[in-house]
């Protein structure tokens, strides 16, 4: 899944891109979009590398995509909004220094998303209504189709998003090659100066529903560009606190409706990102699609049986190693054996 960085011009968006990702946003891609991976840390992995020793290990990553800035009075912002609808997830940054105000620019934001969207639906409703009006052989179809998008204008056109709106099967196909932007999960980021410490505040301030971070992107960016001991007496002189990027990351994954799983073993310590609800034929097909096609069972332990006990063999002495089969709805904890005849 990709994970689509936007905001207003000036916002810091490049920069929290550079901080999670460590790679610094090209200036000549800056009328277009810059990906790269920021991996996702989880303490579990070093745990798993004291029982098994492992030779390699993996660690799963999420895709950022740094997009062009938009512009605070609109202009244009929905020929850049189309270059995200790619993105399964938005992250929104939102510039809360240098005497602005937050708030107005997340609900200016919103704005520009719900017009986004609303022009794409008022587009296709628009042609529908047109040529339901003529006899054709696929009239049935048309129809429906109108019958399931007119709702979701009539949403759109309140000034409603469409995120908590539970959209019918019906609706889900009208919609799936519009990739709505209101529609999709987001977490907000509000970036603010260095010196500003009251996190909280935002948060009481902010929509209810908003999945919200408060960053001092500038520092963050700044302290992990510092050599280890330089930011250790750096923090200490000026007492700055550490700034959780690996919390960040984490609750990302949490955001974009995504979760991580493990497979284990002396060769490889491996974590791997399924979509949760995801089953165990799922997980199998993230790690090879031939396991998938000869799927017979998953072996499953949980990470923290295996390192309560200390080894395979004490887990399944235990009688903690379940069989599992393919409609399994794999769990955070979860370490997966996937056993296929392929």
């Amino acid at each position: 899944m990709k994970i689509g960085l936007v905001g207003y011009q000036g916002s810091g968006k490049s920069s929290l891109f550079q901080w999670l990702t460590g790679i610094a946003p090209d200036p000549a891609l800056s009328h277009v979009t810059q990906s790269a991976m920021a991996a996702v840390p989880d303490p579990r992995i070093a745990q798993l590398c004291e029982v098994y020793q492992p030779k390699k290990v993996t660690v799963a990553s999420l895709e950022l995509v740094d997009t062009p800035g938009l512009d605070p009075g609109h202009e244009g912002n929905a020929a850049r909004l189309g270059l995200i609808r790619e993105a399964g997830c938005l992250v929104h940054v939102v510039g809360a220094f240098g005497g602005a105000d937050p708030l107005a620019r997340l609900a200016s934001f919103d704005e520009d998303l719900l017009l986004a969207d609303l022009e794409i639906v008022t587009r296709r409703v628009e042609k529908l209504r047109d040529s339901v009006l003529k006899p054709r052989p696929n009239r049935d179809q048309e129809q429906a189709e109108l019958a399931a998008l007119e709702p979701l204008l009539a949403i759109l056109e309140s000034g409603t998003a469409l995120s908590q709106t539970k959209f019918t099967e019906e609706q889900e196909k009208a919609t799936r090659s519009f990739r709505l932007l209101t529609e999709k999960p987001r977490l907000v980021v509000i970036n603010t100066s260095d010196d500003d410490t009251d996190a909280e505040r935002y948060a009481k301030a902010a929509p209810p529903g908003t999945k919200l971070a408060v960053v001092p992107v500038r520092l963050a960016l700044e302290l992990s560009q510092m050599e280890e001991a330089e930011r250790v007496e750096f923090q200490r002189e000026f007492g700055i606190e550490a700034i959780d990027r690996d919390g960040l990351i984490r609750l990302l994954l949490e955001v974009s409706g995504q979760r991580l799983f493990f497979t284990a073993g002396e060769k490889e310590v491996r974590t791997w990102m399924l979509q949760q609800g995801g089953t165990a034929v799922d997980a199998a097909a993230g790690i090879h699609t031939d396991l998938a096609r000869g799927f017979v069972r998953a072996e499953v332990m949980t990470c923290s049986d295996l390192v309560r006990l200390g080894s395979e063999r004490e887990v399944k002495a235990a009688n903690l190693l379940r069989r599992e089969p393919k409609d399994y709805v794999v769990k955070d904890d979860d370490i997966l054996h996937i056993l296929s005849n392929a």
